[in-house]
């Protein structure tokens, strides 16, 4: 009689889903070990690496932000110290920049006057932002009366001259840094109001919406968690492009003797 030695058929069938889930489960092990999965964040990091001048200019940010922060750090001299003799003199190997006209150093004031300056641009332009993107929800997504009012109040400010305006405003109270970075504020958030509007007018009418609203979702909610959320991206371009139109209209307001106040820089 022939001994079975298990090489077979049968035991080739047997021994096969043994071999085969084996191999079928290693694949599923690889995937998930190698190819880990991404957030949008991550995802958007890589596209941002890839282009070479975003980098660059997010490396002049980011030295400029540094130079602010900390301006004693990178100051070669006092910026409200004059030096006797130099007045309105020009540049020179140890002063780059030159003399103002009492006799200070130009790159001295200009790295001090860089922390003003983005003082003046972030807060301004998130108070700016804070108003003008709550008006702009709020006459878009109710609409009627209310959208009517909203819309009247935004282009009776864009109509009227800002600058004089600014001017007026500032010129009713104290002429400090801190009454015009509240005046730039609360006068410069017409154009958020507008550019939010349009888009809330569109996306009230979007699926999600009306699921949100069939399914009992408050107002606020809805405005806050799903409408707001989707403008931001075109909120936070238009912000970036206003902060030069902030610190030019700061810098105005000084020069008539409304903003930052001698001998601060």
């Amino acid at each position: 009689m022939r001994e079975e030695t298990g090489t077979g058929p049968a035991a080739a069938d047997s021994a096969a889903p043994a071999v085969g889930g084996a191999v079928g489960a290693t694949p599923v092990a690889l995937i998930g070990a190698v190819r880990p999965r991404r957030t949008e964040w991550s995802r958007a990091w890589r596209r941002f690496k890839r282009y070479r001048p975003a980098l660059a200019g997010l490396t002049v940010i980011v030295v400029l932000v540094i130079v602010a922060l900390a301006p004693g750090l990178f100051a070669p001299y006092d910026p409200e110290a004059p030096f006797a003799g130099m007045r309105g003199r020009g540049p020179t190997a140890a002063h780059p920049l030159g003399f103002d006209e009492i006799g200070r150093d130009i790159l001295s004031r200009t790295i001090f006057g860089a922390r003003v300056a983005l003082l003046v641009a972030f807060t301004a332009t998130s108070l700016s932002l804070l108003i003008g993107v709550t008006v702009g929800a709020l006459a878009g997504y109710f609409g009627g009366w209310v959208d009517l009012i909203l819309s009247r109040i935004v282009d009776a400010l864009m109509a009227f001259p800002l600058l004089v305006l600014l001017v007026a405003l500032a010129a009713a109270f104290r002429p400090s840094l801190r009454v015009a970075i509240l005046v730039i504020g609360i006068t410069a958030w017409a154009q958020y109001a507008r550019v939010v509007r349009a888009e809330v007018l569109s996306l009230r009418e979007r699926d999600f919406v009306l699921a949100a609203r069939a399914l009992g979702v408050p107002n606020s909610r809805i405005i806050f968690r799903h409408l707001l959320p989707n403008v931001m991206g075109l909120v936070i371009v238009l912000a970036s492009l206003s902060i030069a139109g902030v610190i030019l209209t700061e810098s105005a307001l000084s020069f008539l003797g409304l903003g930052t106040q001698p001998p601060d820089a």
